[in-house]
């Protein structure tokens, strides 16, 4: 005996309903998935090695990939641009890591850029403590750092501030020195500044030259190691407090006893004994 056809229409068609129901669902989940997936990929950061710089990855909008972090914002831009690496080695552990925070990045990013300043800004050859320079200015603008690594970079800084301030005193004197050269040149002859160059000369020569002077010992005397004969004397050891009467001496023994001194004696009105 056959069933009724509109039942059976029925369940088929509830069962459809069902699979297709169960289908959204599943599609709708995998879709959240996948978008809260993208999500936090793309607040992700790493880092990659590519042709000798390290170069800062963000995540793509999607559940996997990135590309290099290129910020809208000027400053940001400066501040996660790649770093030359010069022949440094990246720690292979730091390259597979995964950043889900800036600030996270920004300490991992200053262990590198110490790493890089540190030998230079300990080299005698002014072109390697620029390069020193320019890593702590890098390193300078990441805002995520520990309270440690501010007072290392504090140090570091404070390392190569003498090497700058020697760098600009030098500059200083060379411009002076250039200026004083031109305006000599503009003095000479018959021309239009000769005049006036002539009054500036006379009124700025006299203490440019003492300070052309001062400038060169600042930077080429005074700051050179100190030699034996500028060397200050060592002071002297404070002198011994003299024992008193009775007091031990140094190898703990008795001083000698002074023999009494000499009294008239009393006896014969006070004239001593013939």
């Amino acid at each position: 005996m056959n069933g009724n056809p509109q039942q059976g229409f029925g369940s088929r068609a509830m069962r459809a309903f069902t699979r297709l129901v169960v289908t959204l669902l599943v599609l709708a989940m995998g879709g959240a998935v996948a978008f809260l997936l993208s999500q936090l990929n793309a607040r992700t950061f790493t880092l990659e090695v590519d042709n000798g710089q390290l170069i800062v990855m963000k995540g793509r909008m999607l559940p996997s990939g990135a590309a290099p972090y290129q910020p809208s914002d000027v400053g940001l831009a400066d501040t996660y641009a790649p770093i030359p690496l010069e022949g440094h080695d990246v720690p292979s552990s730091l390259l597979t890591e995964r950043f889900s925070e800036r600030d996270e990045l920004d300490r991992a990013l200053f262990s590198q850029l110490e790493a890089l300043a540190r030998p230079r800004i300990a080299s005698e050859d002014p072109q390697k403590v620029e390069r020193g320079v320019y890593y702590l200015r890098r390193a300078e603008r990441l805002t995520g750092l520990s309270q440690e690594q501010h007072t290392t970079l504090k140090a570091m800084l404070a390392d190569v501030a003498y090497y700058q301030a020697r760098q600009k005193l030098e500059d200083a004197r060379k411009l002076i020195t250039d200026a004083m050269a031109q305006l000599r040149m503009a003095a000479e002859g018959d021309n239009r500044h000769s005049r006036s160059a002539n009054q500036m000369l006379s009124k700025v020569e006299p203490a440019a030259t003492k300070l052309e002077q001062d400038l060169l010992d600042a930077v080429h005397t005074l700051s050179g190691p100190a030699s034996q004969d500028e060397q200050p004397p060592a002071p002297a050891a404070p002198a011994a407090p003299a024992a008193a009467p009775g007091t031990p001496g140094p190898t703990g023994q008795q001083p000698p006893a002074q023999p009494p001194a000499e009294t008239p004696s009393t006896q014969d009105g006070g004239k001593g004994t013939p």
